[in-house]
């Protein structure tokens, strides 16, 4: 895999967006922290700074050294790294009179500069930061301003380096992916050579090198992820892959039948294991989502080591990881991210099991996952699936897990993503499901009062999970659902619909 572009993070909420803009453009590229660059970067073709929460004034700053960078590479500072440049380059950063965050409009433009070629007056863009740039650094060139921000752009003579006050990632700059599409292709000469087609020919290509006659169990879920995975390793290793689908007990209603029955059209070795007990057992009592995660996990990893070992000789285990999953679970040791939550499907095994880990998805949005699973020719419907969580319905039950609140739960959650089908819904809304809330409330039903359990619906557009809108559904669909949900489903009274976005809340609820 050619590495095409270098983002280096300093913490900031946009990085990951600064990636997906990229990738949208057919050019690779990886998030590495800011305080551990790669050594060698000699596959790198240009680099961008990231925005950060930390301010260049402050202590605690992040300070890399850019020497093997600057100068060598074409480089893109963006916000904290636009001001990173100025601060400790002979210009002066300060306090902004008043915060600099949310919309603003390019007043002016330098002409005939590359960086803005395409890009008009008056141009919409994004601010979002504390400090502002009042002294650019030594040699450099101003090229563009806002009403509240004199030096929103600028470059510095000599070398292929330009920084930008606003953050031209995000949907809110107008002209943002033009803006990238300038320094990458135009100014560093990056090629867009991206595509679903290549990814396929140069993974099944190494996967066939890495593994060789070696033969690899992988644990299929039915979703997206973990089916494009198994295609292209089939595709690489045929009978020598063997796949293992678990019914945990917290799966939707049918689904272990259903999935079973997709899976055998697809000419994949797949086993299924009904192992309900087992995991309801481990989460007995279990009420914090970080233990369920636990329970959950190492409970998986017991049955697939149980089953692995009906498997003569098997050398890896391969998992559907994708990059979202290994951004939100990595901590940069001694730098600004934090670890949102832990992923059931990151991270190494324990040393009982004596398998190596192969994820051909760990490079990927959810979206490309999607267009790399279409360019294999995997079933329209199946690529469609929503999300489903690792843990299943255990997260979306608040509080314990008991086999009469698995029920409750797949019984209202079957309703809700049915009606979404029968209403024309499903293919509008990206992840939906129901939560289980660990509330009861009063009800009246005929004559009788009733005390039961509350359920909240959520449904939520997305392209890769990383950031989400709440879909406003008909009021007249979401009216028949709750109607449904109440009448048909023993022991719940009330039905809620969550309307909170990501960023600042999750997807999920746990």
């Amino acid at each position: 895999m050619q590495n095409n572009v270098l983002i280096l993070d300093f913490g900031s909420q946009y990085t990951q967006l600064i990636a997906r803009r990229v990738r949208e453009l057919n050019i690779y590229c990886e998030i590495h922290p800011y305080n551990k660059i790669p050594t060698d970067l000699s596959g790198f073709k240009a680099v961008i700074l990231s925005g950060s929460p930390f301010s260049v004034r402050g202590e605690d700053a992040p300070h890399p050294d850019l020497s093997e960078i600057r100068g060598k590479l074409p480089l893109l500072a963006v916000c904290y790294g636009a001001q990173y440049l100025a601060h400790f380059h002979g210009g002066k950063v300060e306090p902004s009179e008043t915060r600099e965050y949310g919309r603003a409009n390019l007043t002016v433009i330098k002409d005939a500069e590359p960086l803005f070629e395409n890009i008009l007056e008056n141009s919409q863009v994004w601010m979002s930061h504390s400090d502002t740039i009042k002294e650019l650094p030594d040699n450099s060139v101003r090229l563009a301003s806002t009403g509240d921000v004199l030096n929103a752009a600028y470059r510095i003579d000599g070398e292929q380096t330009f920084a930008i006050q606003f953050h031209p990632e995000v949907y809110h700059s107008t002209d943002g992916k033009q803006l990238l599409e300038n320094f990458l292709v135009k100014i560093a000469g990056v090629e867009q050579s991206w595509t679903p087609g290549a990814f396929v020919d140069l993974t099944v290509s190494e996967l066939k090198e890495k593994i060789g006659n070696d033969k690899v169990v992988l644990g299929l879920s039915g979703g997206v992820d973990s089916t494009v995975a198994a295609v292209l390793l089939h595709k690489a290793i045929g009978k020598n892959l063997y796949c293992i689908f678990v019914n945990n007990g917290l799966l939707r209603k049918n689904e272990f039948e259903s999935v079973l029955d997709q899976y055998k059209h697809m000419g994949l070795n797949v086993k299924g294991v009904d192992a309900s007990a087992r995991f309801l057992n481990a989460l007995s009592g279990i009420s914090d989502p970080e233990e369920k995660r636990k329970a959950i996990g190492n409970t998986f990893i017991e049955v697939f080591d149980d089953e692995a070992h009906e498997i003569t000789d098997v050398t890896y285990l391969a998992q559907g990881t994708i990059y979202p999953d290994v951004i939100e679970s990595v901590s940069v040791n001694g730098g600004p991210s934090a670890t949102i939550k832990s992923h059931h499907n990151v991270g190494g095994l324990p040393d009982f099991m004596k398998l190596k880990v192969v994820e051909p998805l760990r490079m990927l949005f959810k979206d490309e996952v999607r267009r790399v699973g279409k360019e294999m020719g995997i079933d329209p419907e199946l690529l469609g699936r929503h999300p489903f969580p690792g843990p299943g319905l255990a997260i979306r039950i608040l509080g314990d897990i008991t086999a009469e609140k698995v029920r409750i739960l797949q019984e209202v959650d079957h309703i809700f993503i049915q009606g979404l089908r029968d209403w024309m819904l499903y293919d509008k809304v990206w992840q939906a499901g129901a939560i289980l809330l660990p509330v009861q409330s009063v009800g009246v039903m005929g004559d009788e009062r009733t005390y039961e359990q509350v359920v909240a619906l959520r449904a939520v557009e997305s392209t890769d999970g990383m950031t989400a809108d709440w879909v406003n559904l008909p009021y007249e669909f979401l009216q028949k659902t709750s109607n449904t949900i109440i009448n048909r489903v023993k022991g719940v009274n009330r039905v809620v619909y969550d309307i909170s976005s990501k960023p600042p809340a999750t997807i999920e609820w746990e």
